[in-house]
């Protein structure tokens, strides 16, 4: 792996067999090398906290305007996490990201949001309080949106699968991380579009 100029912490990753990169923290693990991980995403997870990072390519949604986009895949986020009673998720701010400040020239736009979301972790009953910072991409010509997700637990349960995660004293990653991120995500094959 490659070291991000002046990044410390942080390296030049490979996604989707090299169609895209960014960079990450260095400290992640793959988790397609644990589990199956749909074709779609690329999924890391910290090793000492309950944190993780997903990188997403989607439909575009065309009839979605593009300052709606992060909140529909936000609330889609929730429906999967099965998080959509009142309370179980709220939206904080959405902004949009400066385009030359993005690396992903071809973006029609990009957004960063932050919400929280109460969720269970494998069916289990036990919720966690989960911030989640949402990055996307909208990549219209490709009828794709691409979706950043960082997840930071704030809150777990002690009936939790993930208690002991929030007992260790890992190095966490921070916003910085992730917004590092998504500024540096670059596309160099738009054939993985189809």
């Amino acid at each position: 792996m490659q070291r991000a100029a002046g990044a410390g912490s942080l390296q030049l990753r490979p996604l989707f067999g090299g169609a895209l990169s960014a960079v990450v923290p260095h400290n992640l693990t793959d988790v397609s090398e644990l589990r199956e991980i749909p074709d779609n995403q690329e999924v890391f997870a910290h090793p000492h906290t309950d944190q993780s990072l997903i990188v997403e390519l989607l439909e575009y949604q065309g009839q979605v305007a593009d300052q709606h986009a992060a909140r529909y895949h936000f609330e889609d986020i929730a429906g999967s996490n099965e998080a959509r009673e009142p309370g179980a998720f709220e939206v904080g701010d959405v902004v949009a990201l400066p385009k030359a400040e993005v690396s992903l020239s071809e973006c029609s736009s990009a957004w960063m949001l932050k919400g929280t979301q109460c969720v269970s972790k494998f069916n289990e009953e036990a919720r966690n309080t989960v911030n989640v910072h949402l990055g996307l991409f909208r990549l219209p010509q490709f009828s794709t949106d691409v979706l950043i997700t960082f997840n930071d637990p704030q809150s777990i349960s002690p009936d939790s699968s993930s208690a002991s995660a929030a007992e260790t004293h890992g190095q966490p990653w921070t916003v910085e991380d992730f917004r590092r991120t998504l500024l540096s995500l670059t596309l160099h094959n738009p054939g993985l579009f189809g």
